[in-house]
């Protein structure tokens, strides 16, 4: 709903979630920053950051050429191409792939446990190429599950990207957080904000009105 922007998706395999959604919205990015989004599939974020922000250009990274394809079609049929590019390659190739310091921030909503195994990268990898495309004092953003947050700090640290926010997302206020969205600055100093929890429902099938405002498309 976002200025109108369109995506192509496949029903049949991969469409973005409220992971991604919530990622965008948790990403700071300012006027004139270049943006890469590691293992961006269908191009979801790049094109959500393009409508909420003033980035000078975002980049996905996409190894699946399927998905790079429709993320690429998603940004020619919304008239972007001068802002948003669509590259194929691997994600633990990033750094000869755009060079070292590239980017002012990275996001990636990275691949999960599937049946016990990551899926073509690991969360080292993912977290390994965000430091070296960032430049010093970059911004790494990154949605991921609760119960990895120990090795997520853990790798970050080891990379030199040290967590600055945390904040843990629930379905309802009464269950475990099923999902946790991380800031992380490259080359500072360690001190973590926890922050408030967001909180998805207040009733089944009721969104809260935080969901309701980061979903809720901005009036043009």
């Amino acid at each position: 709903g976002r200025k109108n922007y369109k995506i192509i998706q496949n029903p049949d395999g991969f469409c973005f979630g409220m992971d991604a959604v919530l990622l965008s919205g948790y990403a700071k990015v300012k006027k004139g920053q270049r943006v890469l989004d590691l293992g961006t599939g269908t191009g979801i974020i790049p094109i959500l950051l393009e409508a909420k922000t003033e980035a000078s250009h975002l980049t996905g990274l996409e190894i699946q050429e399927k998905s790079a394809d429709m993320a690429r079609r998603s940004v020619r049929y919304n008239d972007l191409e001068d802002k948003i590019s669509i590259v194929t390659g691997d994600i633990k190739e990033a750094g000869s792939l755009f060079g070292a310091a590239s980017f002012d921030v990275v996001t990636s909503n990275p691949p999960y446990m599937i049946g016990g195994h990551e899926v073509l990268c690991d969360l080292e990898d993912v977290v390994r190429a965000a430091s070296t495309v960032l430049v010093p004092g970059g911004y790494f953003y990154m949605v991921h599950r609760p119960f990895r947050l120990a090795e997520i700090i853990t790798a970050m640290t080891k990379y030199q990207l040290e967590p600055k926010r945390m904040r843990f997302v629930y379905p309802y206020v009464d269950k475990e957080p099923n999902m946790v969205l991380i800031e992380a600055k490259k080359g500072a100093n360690s001190r973590v904000t926890v922050e408030k929890p967001l909180i998805v429902y207040k009733a089944v099938g009721e969104y809260t009105d935080e969901i309701y405002d980061i979903y809720k498309p901005e009036v043009y």
